[in-house]
């Protein structure tokens, strides 16, 4: 057998390991191409052709395929599902949290960080397989997972998609191929993910719904968002089990109260790093567009925060009036400017509460002077940008952060 990898990231090196174990495939991985040059390039050599997730789909061919739909393909066991803009990395791992409080025999993959394909040998009919799932992932999908959740939506990636409405068909696809025997929970404030919920002919459990306080106080992480991402764990988990959110509330209280407690969150998502005199240091580094910000500045609306923002803009700097709006926040004490998109805001909205940084350690040293003059103060890194025009990635911006910090 001979294969093809479009993209030599985490995922492919994974696939290559997988196929060499049980096939001794050979193979030949392309990366760094324009998609035009992926499509143009010749496969007749190929038995198998497999894609990154960030590569455009061009081919029905059906010796083209990619490692979500390969381990769809092949996976025995009940996959539960998660897409959102932001926010699903945190509600698959309360979904984790909740089944190994149960004693379920649960792995955790995708967009999250480990590809599906490392797990597949692993699994049996009684595992269950809970999969982050971004759109690039979802892109050419051709099966649904048997719960699915659909979180809250934005505009994103548009610099690879072609159009709000090429992301949603993207998404869409988490739940378009199901059967009325399995489950679909969807955000029921958001207009466009209610929008693609009509598409699936699965049991609808629309969310956020009524959960006892006692239980939801069991939540470690700030903000009302991670209540929200814990209900739709909730209604997954429920799900699996054949109950109603309601009926599995009821019967399995204090493992629910021990899952959502066990869950700490994520690194680079409202993560708490240290706190110096009252000043406490959260890293959001993984915040890369304006809703994800949007929603770490709500987290504190009785703190007085000092931002900082700024990256790589993923949309043209369409979005500028949008993050002006949010920074501009009553709580919003002080804002640091840093990278491409830090300098654009800079010259278009000129405000004596913005300081231009050009490094990541003083954004951090203007932060915490400006933290000291407040009580209570949040320095809150949440760019609302992507990381490349100065980072390697969105890890070694969350990294780099934090160092800073751990150094003050």
């Amino acid at each position: 057998m001979k294969i093809a990898l479009l993209g030599y990231g985490k995922e492919g090196q994974a696939a290559e390991k997988y196929f060499k174990n049980k096939y001794d495939a050979a193979f030949d991985a392309f990366e760094n191409l324009a998609p035009t040059e992926f499509a143009n390039l010749d496969y007749s050599p190929y038995d198998l052709v497999l894609r990154s997730p960030s590569i455009p789909p061009f081919s029905q061919d059906s010796k083209f395929t990619s490692v979500t739909r390969y381990f769809f393909d092949h996976c025995p066991c009940n996959i539960i599902g998660v897409t959102a803009t932001k926010g699903k990395g945190t509600t698959c791992s309360f979904i984790k949290s909740l089944l190994d409080a149960s004693g379920y025999d649960a792995y955790l993959v995708g967009n999250i960080g480990t590809p599906a394909i490392e797990i597949l040998d692993q699994l049996t009919p009684n595992s269950v397989v809970v999969y982050e799932m971004s759109s690039f992932q979802l892109w050419d999908l051709e099966k649904s997972p048997h719960i699915a959740v659909i979180g809250h939506l934005e505009p994103d990636h548009l610099n690879v998609h072609h159009g709000f409405e090429d992301y949603l068909n993207a998404k869409s696809h988490i739940c378009a191929y199901q059967t009325n025997d399995d489950y679909l929970i969807y955000y029921s404030k958001n207009p466009d993910s209610a929008r693609l919920a009509e598409r699936s002919p699965a049991h609808k459990i629309p969310y956020p719904f009524d959960v006892p306080n006692d239980i939801l106080d069991s939540i470690t992480l700030p903000g009302a968002h991670n209540r929200e991402n814990a209900i739709a764990a909730i209604a997954a988990v429920a799900s699996l089990r054949n109950l109603s959110p309601n009926e599995y509330l009821n019967s399995c209280t204090d493992e629910i109260k021990s899952g959502l407690a066990n869950f700490h969150g994520l690194p680079h998502r409202l993560e708490f790093i240290r706190k110096i005199n009252d000043i406490r240091y959260y890293d959001d580094n993984f915040s890369t567009n304006p809703a994800s910000t949007r929603v770490a500045i709500n987290a504190f609306p009785n703190d007085n925060v000092i931002a900082i923002i700024g990256g790589r803009d993923k949309t043209d700097y369409a979005d500028l009036p949008e993050i002006y709006e949010i920074i501009s926040s009553p709580n919003v004490k002080k804002v640091i400017l840093m990278g491409e998109s830090g300098h654009e805001i800079a010259k278009k909205y000129p405000n004596e509460n913005f300081i231009l940084a050009d490094s990541l350690e003083s954004a951090v040293q203007s932060a915490s002077q400006a933290a000291a003059n407040y009580n209570s103060a949040i320095v809150l890194m949440s760019p609302s940008a992507a990381s490349f025009d100065m980072f390697k990635n969105v890890y070694d911006r969350g990294e780099q952060y934090q160092k800073i910090v751990n150094k003050l």
